[in-house]
């Protein structure tokens, strides 16, 4: 090509000019076409907001509340409301049907001066975990626990004392806590962790016996253990594959401090290495372990029994 001589594809450097800086967006085919779209489209949740009847305030559920401890189920609310168990306020499901069952429960709440509160279905779902609630559920005021050491100052003599270790069902707990009432104990001790507490299920097992049982929730089973041995307790440890047999104990006129193992896994090891003695109850059939309330209950009695001698 001789110097001078136009070039035919001179205009072309002004197009790549245009692609490297961008150029303008109207020049690019379709451009502005899907902001016109968007300002067209309606904005129908604005409508909506709009059309709302201004008589109907949006009710909103506190989540802070799912997280307490909830009786659920007309059954179990009518029983939760005739036990007298401390409880915070009466949810009711808008617009339940108001049956024999949910009637009673309103009147019992109304008689106890409760607060009755109505909220939606799903607040409900999420304040009772999803369980069958049938659109009434009762919340149970956090229970009152005792001190330890309390618990010890205002025993009798001989005293008696029973733990829990690793008991998780709450209607064991509850049961335990009816037991302990029943044949005199002086407390229940339960940990904090990998244990149930009185929740309302437990209240409930307990048929009102957790209303006169001081019951203590301690940060370490084995601490406490420590303290009954200083406070002149011998610390018996129940479980299906112990060193001696119940019946066959003298200990009845001591201060005791009875521990119970869950019924799957027993004491666990630390608990059991701080017993002063582990032991079992006789069985004459091919069952391997008892529920541990009814272990539970067996021994009380077995101690009550023999005091009364």
């Amino acid at each position: 090509m001789r110097p001078g001589k136009p070039r035919k594809d001179r205009p072309k450097a002004k197009v790549r000019e245009e692609k490297r800086t961008g150029g303008s967006k109207s020049a690019r085919p379709g451009a502005g076409k899907k902001d016109r779209e968007v300002a067209r489209k309606p904005n129908f949740r604005e409508e909506r907001r709009d059309n709302r009847r201004p008589d109907r305030p949006e009710k909103r559920f506190d989540r802070k509340q799912s997280a307490q401890d909830a009786v659920a189920g007309k059954n179990s609310v009518v029983e939760a409301l005739r036990a007298k168990i401390p409880a915070k306020e009466l949810v009711v499901a808008i617009k339940v049907e108001l049956d024999e069952k949910i009637s009673e429960a309103i009147r019992l709440a109304k008689n106890s001066d409760l607060p009755i509160k109505e909220l939606p279905r799903r607040a409900i779902d999420e304040l009772t975990g999803n369980a069958n609630h049938q659109g009434i559920a009762l919340v149970i005021k956090p229970f009152n626990y005792s001190e330890f050491d309390q618990i010890i100052a205002k025993a009798k003599k001989p005293m008696m004392l029973i733990g829990l270790d690793g008991i998780t069902d709450t209607h064991n707990l509850g049961a335990v806590v009816r037991s302990a009432a029943a044949f005199g104990a002086d407390g229940v001790v339960i940990p904090e962790r990998r244990n149930a507490s009185m929740t309302g299920s437990a209240w409930k097992a307990s048929a009102g016996a957790a209303a006169r049982m001081p019951i203590a929730q301690v940060t370490n089973l084995v601490r406490s253990i420590e303290d009954a041995k200083k406070a002149g307790c011998f610390v018996i440890g129940l479980d299906a594959e112990g060193d001696a047999e119940l019946s066959k104990m003298n200990l009845a006129n001591e201060s005791i401090y009875i521990i119970v193992g869950s019924e799957g896994k027993g004491l666990s090891r630390l608990v059991r290495e701080k017993c002063d003695l582990v032991v079992s109850i006789a069985m004459q059939s091919t069952v391997e372990s008892l529920n541990a309330s009814v272990a539970t209950a067996i021994t009380m009695h077995w101690v009550a029994t023999e005091r009364s001698k």
